[in-house]
């Protein structure tokens, strides 16, 4: 019987395949999807069915001595009904989409049967484990679990179409811009890019603030002493003679000449300190930029001085309107209330008077007070005929030391001892007053002018090898810095 149900089989055409759905994005392809013909068996072939167990039957009748035919005869149509029902089973219903109209098809839809891999068929980049039924992705060269593509800022799933990169990270673009374009300190938005689609912006050399390059014509305030343009919004001081002040600097800004007397009183010191005590008494008063303009043009001499000039050492008599008392600050913080006086000046010796501007923070006014006094040193000690580089910039090096005799903490040195006793007249520096001075310094320091700039560098090269007395008393008989 086995022979004619083998014959039967071969010559029907009712195929069983197993369909795959390929996708990168989507249902897992270890889903199949059965399908078959849909064929069914018809009468003429159930005929030659019964035909060939009836012959196959006499054959094994004839060619074997079974004694008990009725038996056999009886288990043999059992055994022929049975694979009768088996084949008029209907088929199992198609599963998939048509391609009509380029609408997917809308008939009977059926959730696909799983189909088991052998372990390690797959694994997730993320977690290591084997990525089972259920959705994954195909990213970076690997496969992934959804849930564990995860943005490297934020630790939330990456859902989106388009992610960004840096290095070895993926990220959210959201958090990605977030973490690593530069934002604008001014206006706290993400710097723009140019024309051509690069990010530009400008930096200030010190305080490392970024901001747009629109802010420098567009009013943006800059304080007239650390430089910085601050967040909008940030409230400023304005000054008489139109400076604006940061909240920062207004701490300690030294307001009128009567405040002043302190610090001057730590200048003369410091250069007590040093063995240059100024023997006459010079007048030091702080002025408005106005007053100190008209006190530069009053003078005689060709010194030279800087586009903005902050400090004067004066020769000539003339009369000067000296700040008397501080302003009050009103209504959005308009400086009203200041007291002004005319001060004549008289000539007893070669210097008349200091003249200082008004409104600038301790460190800056007290390295100002240590430049023009130096100018005053020299001219009571008799030194003549300087050029301009040196004795500009043998007084720049006279003010950068001031301010590090006030930055640095005891060292042993006279200069170190005489600046902790001057610091303690003030108080405690505080962090952001210490990062001002810094700030002073470098900007002695960096000077890109011939007279002032290179004058210093030149000047405190020699003064670092031959030592400060050694250098002025080459100044006094050459007129140049030693080499």
């Amino acid at each position: 019987m086995n022979r004619w149900l083998s014959k039967i089989f071969k010559g029907s055409n009712h195929n069983i395949s197993d369909d795959h759905y390929q996708g990168n994005y989507g249902e897992d392809p270890n889903y199949y999807t059965p399908s078959t013909s849909g064929v069914v068996w018809s009468e003429q072939e159930n005929e030659d069915i019964d035909r060939a167990i009836a012959l196959s039957l006499l054959e094994e009748n004839f060619g074997t001595n079974v004694i008990n035919n009725e038996t056999q005869l009886e288990e043999d149509e059992q055994l022929a009904r049975a694979l009768q029902e088996s084949l008029n089973v209907e088929s199992p219903p198609w599963y998939g989409y048509g391609i009509g109209n380029g609408n997917a098809y809308q008939g009977n839809v059926y959730q696909p049967i799983p189909v088991q891999f052998p372990m390690g068929y797959r694994i997730c980049a993320g977690c290591s484990m084997e990525i089972g039924q259920g959705r994954f992705l195909n990213c970076l060269n690997a496969f992934w679990h959804p849930e564990c593509f995860r943005c490297h800022a934020c630790n939330q799933p990456i859902s989106d179409y388009e992610f960004s990169m840096y290095g070895n990270y993926r990220y959210h673009k959201s958090c990605y811009k977030e973490r690593y374009l530069p934002k604008c300190d001014v206006c706290k938005c993400f710097i723009p890019t140019n024309p051509a689609g690069l990010i530009e912006y400008r930096a200030h050399p010190f305080w490392i603030q970024k901001y747009c390059p629109s802010h420098e014509h567009d009013g943006t305030l800059r304080c007239c002493s650390c430089e910085r343009m601050e967040p909008q919004h940030t409230g400023y001081v304005a000054l008489n003679d139109g400076r604006k002040l940061c909240l920062e600097c207004l701490d300690s800004a030294v307001m009128d000449t009567n405040q002043c007397q302190p610090l001057y009183l730590d200048i003369q010191e410091f250069y007590e300190s040093l063995n240059m005590r100024v023997e006459q008494k010079v007048p030091l008063l702080l002025v408005e930029r106005q007053a100190l303009n008209e006190a530069r043009e009053g003078e005689k001499n060709d010194h030279y001085h800087m586009p903005e000039t902050r400090g004067l050492c004066l020769s000539e008599e003339q009369t000067v309107s000296r700040v008397l008392r501080r302003p009050k600050f009103g209504v959005e913080n308009q400086a009203m209330g200041m007291v002004t006086e005319p001060y004549k000046l008289t000539r007893r010796c070669e210097v008349t008077a200091i003249l200082i501007l008004f409104g600038l923070p301790r460190l800056l006014t007290g390295s100002i007070l240590a430049h023009e006094m130096m100018h005053a040193w020299m001219r009571l000690k008799g030194f003549q005929h300087l050029s301009q580089y040196v004795e500009e910039g043998i007084c720049q090096v006279l003010a950068h030391m001031w301010l590090e005799s006030q930055l640095q903490s005891g060292s042993g040195s006279n200069v170190a001892s005489s600046s902790a006793s001057c610091a303690s007249k003030w108080g405690t520096i505080s962090t952001f007053e210490r990062k001002l001075g810094e700030f002073f310094k470098h900007q002695i320091e960096s000077d890109t002018s011939a007279v002032y700039g290179d004058g210093f560098r030149i000047g405190h090269q020699a003064v670092q090898k031959y030592g400060l007395q050694r250098t002025l008393d080459h100044i006094r008989m050459t007129g140049t810095f030693p080499y």
